[in-house]
């Protein structure tokens, strides 16, 4: 069994032995880029069936990408349409639709559709801002090593890409998670072989 296999069984037992409420109960996976988050968000959906969202579907509008905005810690995701578009309708019960941000063609797709069932998986960075923490029922951190999260990011995007990552992406993450703690906070924590 695979460690994001081995994480998911551990988040859904979690899960299971938790209380309920009438609304959706919302998981928030949040980490490091290249931790695992999408690979273990997948792995839960498999498992259980739940709905899953990407904080990636909210990137910034160019509009919105301004130096007030990218110097909070946390800012470069549009929480606050995160917030009205998918966790108060779920957290009222009702099904939430929203339009991924496309940020390679600056446009929006069309309408995702996430029901509003026994649960809801919110997987990506900056998914657990103080902003929409409140509305969590669980909320799990992934880490990685440095070396290891830069060789995936170039496994991944490839190695033009992994210069913007180590220089952009990255700082503004790791400034999030110190601003705010967020890997302490979290009652789950899984860390991929080699963290620390």
């Amino acid at each position: 069994m695979n460690i994001q296999k081995l994480n998911a069984a551990a988040a859904s037992a979690k899960i299971a032995g938790m209380p309920r409420t009438g609304s959706p109960f919302l998981v928030a996976i949040d980490g490091r880029c290249a931790a695992g988050k999408t690979t273990l968000a997948q792995a839960l959906r498999q498992e259980t069936g739940w709905g899953v969202v990407h904080m990636d579907h909210f990137f910034l509008r160019p509009a919105q990408r301004t130096e007030a905005r990218l110097a909070e810690p946390g800012g470069n995701v549009d929480r606050e349409r995160f917030l009205e578009e998918v966790l108060l309708p779920l957290q009222a019960g009702r099904d939430a639709v929203y339009r991924p941000y496309d940020c390679h063609s600056q446009s929006f797709s069309p309408p995702v559709r996430i029901e509003a069932g026994p649960a809801v998986i919110i997987e990506g960075s900056y998914s657990c801002h103080p902003a929409l923490w409140d509305a969590y029922h669980l909320r799990v951190f992934l880490h990685v090593s440095p070396q290891k999260q830069l060789a995936r990011i170039e496994a991944r995007n490839g190695s033009q890409a992994l210069s913007q990552f180590r220089d952009k992406w990255i700082p503004l993450e790791e400034r999030y998670f110190e601003a705010f703690g967020i890997g302490e906070r979290c009652a789950l924590c899984f860390e991929l072989e080699g963290y620390r």
